[in-house]
């Protein structure tokens, strides 16, 4: 007959520490909204990564930047310091909210809004306040410094 494995003190610590973590609920981050390919899920954010983000006032967009995609086309892994540097110089990203007044003035946005959350848009490179976030940045544009909308954030070429 085999004798049961004793744990010391420390293990024993170590299991009921990893126990405790497998069952408390994951801290959500904005790396959480992205897919694998480095966009936004197609059915929206979830409302615990939304509660994370600020709402923008008066006439400001809040928009999430996009990331890309982990692999290139040709099957080469890029390190995450490299897809945080795309996602730096990028000039596309996701609308997740949009302020109060943001296009409320008639006479500036006279055929209605622009952008409306949960479209891709085109802005200048270095529009808006970058904004920390636990697990990435969102950029706080005003509403005027939209340039245009994409369908695809692929579509457009990323440095």
């Amino acid at each position: 007959m085999e004798a049961e494995k004793k744990l010391t003190p420390l293990e024993e610590k170590w299991e009921k520490n990893k126990l405790l973590e497998d069952s408390a609920p994951k801290k959500a981050t904005l790396d959480d909204a992205y897919t694998e390919e480095g966009k936004v899920d197609n059915e929206g954010l979830a409302d615990r990564i939304l509660d994370l983000i600020p709402h923008p006032t008066g006439w400001r967009i809040a928009i999430l930047p996009y990331r890309g995609a982990k692999t290139t086309k040709g099957g080469i892994v890029l390190a995450d310091e490299t897809r945080q540097r795309t996602q730096l110089a990028t000039n596309v990203g996701y609308v997740l909210k949009v302020g109060a007044l943001a296009y409320a003035d008639e006479s500036k946005f006279p055929h209605g809004p622009w952008c409306n959350p949960g479209d891709w848009v085109i802005f200048g490179r270095y529009a808006g306040s970058r904004i920390q976030i636990d697990g990435g940045e969102i950029r706080l544009l005003n509403d005027d410094e939209v340039l245009g909308l994409v369908n695809d954030p692929e579509d457009i070429l990323h440095m």
